[in-house]
């Protein structure tokens, strides 16, 4: 399945149908009068997060959507049947944004079940019954209808995970994430192997959490550069970072310091959110040098890298207790700052 995380799509409400005009025939009752129902209300544009999906792909195939009209007010004063409700099934983390220069947010969809109603249908129009008055006994108008809304609306995915993945390509990503999780990503020995974000679910004493992949960040990614940082969205609602630095590579310090650059770059608060730092690829480099490059990394950051080697499994244990150690304290910080709402989990 290809993946998609952002699409442009139409949507229209449904149309109020008419009401009727209609006159009461019955025998032995003359001067029956009118009695013309109104017509039913359109169908509402409703938007619903579904679990199962994780692409937006199905948009770029069908782009229009409207909502079925109101049926027309009959005789006998019975009104029309409202129109059908269209609900479009969107994968949870999907945001709805105006197609204005600001984008505007409409609604952000996080959790399974979850619905918005964001058009609503005409109403339908009056019978001729409803125009009845002391001075009008027989009137022959009728409404038609009221139209309903329409506009064009973006969906933009931003995948729900509790740790986001962060590095310079060819730092390890692909190979930690298939090593801890359920993962099938693609490992190559060239940069930019991985073109899409990916999602893995790792288990360590007893506890799960969410792993989103996403491809690596250079020099400029904020810029444009490379594949660029559009798919940063993907970690912004993750409540830990996890920055894989290649210790084999020439410069680890400055691999670090070009990652964090563009993090800062991108904002939404992502330089601020908590960070363990890993030296990836830890067995292609003899113990003098490792301590050396550890230690360089550790005063730069202010953190306690912790060397691995994922296809060997080295150190991913301890590596794994300090995530989930580190989103423990995420939790208990998130429930002392909202005490009487639930801390959100992608589980």
């Amino acid at each position: 399945m290809h993946f998609l995380d952002q699409a442009k799509i139409f949507i229209r409400s449904g149309t109020g149908g008419p009401g009727a005009v209609s006159f009461r025939r019955e025998k032995f009752i003359e001067f029956g009068g009118p009695d013309g129902g109104d017509g039913g209300k359109g169908g509402d544009i409703i938007f619903e997060a579904v679990p199962g999906l994780n692409t937006l792909i199905d948009f770029r195939y069908t782009q229009h959507f409207r909502a079925p009209r109101g049926k027309g007010g009959a005789g006998a004063n019975r009104t029309g049947a409202g129109g059908e409700d269209l609900v479009i099934k969107v994968p949870v983390g999907t945001q709805i944004l105006a197609d204005d220069e600001d984008r505007s947010l409409l609604a952000d969809l996080t959790e399974v079940g979850q619905r918005m109603t964001l058009l609503k249908g005409g109403d339908g129009g009056r019978g001729n019954a409803s125009y009845k008055t002391s001075t009008n006994r027989a009137p022959r108008q009728h409404g038609t209808g009221w139209p309903g809304e329409e506009m064009w609306v973006w969906l933009r995915l931003k995948l729900l995970a509790d740790v986001g993945l962060v590095g310079l390509p060819n730092a390890g990503k692909s190979t930690f994430l298939n090593s801890t999780t359920n993962a099938a990503a693609k490992v190559g020995e060239y940069p930019f192997t991985t073109l899409r974000p990916q999602l893995g679910v790792a288990r360590h004493k007893g506890r799960e959490f969410v792993i989103a992949d996403i491809p690596g960040l250079i020099e400029g990614a904020a810029e444009g550069a490379g594949i660029g940082d559009r798919f940063l969205g993907h970690v912004e609602r993750c409540q830990l970072l996890l920055h894989l630095v290649d210790a084999a590579g020439d410069d680890p310090v400055e691999a670090w310091r070009v990652v964090r650059g563009e993090l800062d770059a991108y904002g939404a608060d992502l330089a601020d959110k908590p960070e363990v730092i890993a030296l990836s690829r830890a067995d292609l480099v003899d113990g003098k040098q490792l301590a050396k490059v550890k230690k360089a990394l550790d005063e730069a950051s202010g953190a306690d890298s912790i060397p691995i080697s994922a296809p060997i499994g080295q150190g991913i244990d301890a590596l794994l207790d300090a995530i989930v150690e580190q989103l423990g304290s995420a939790e208990r910080q998130s429930a002392e700052a909202a005490p009487n709402e639930r801390p959100w989990s992608p589980l």
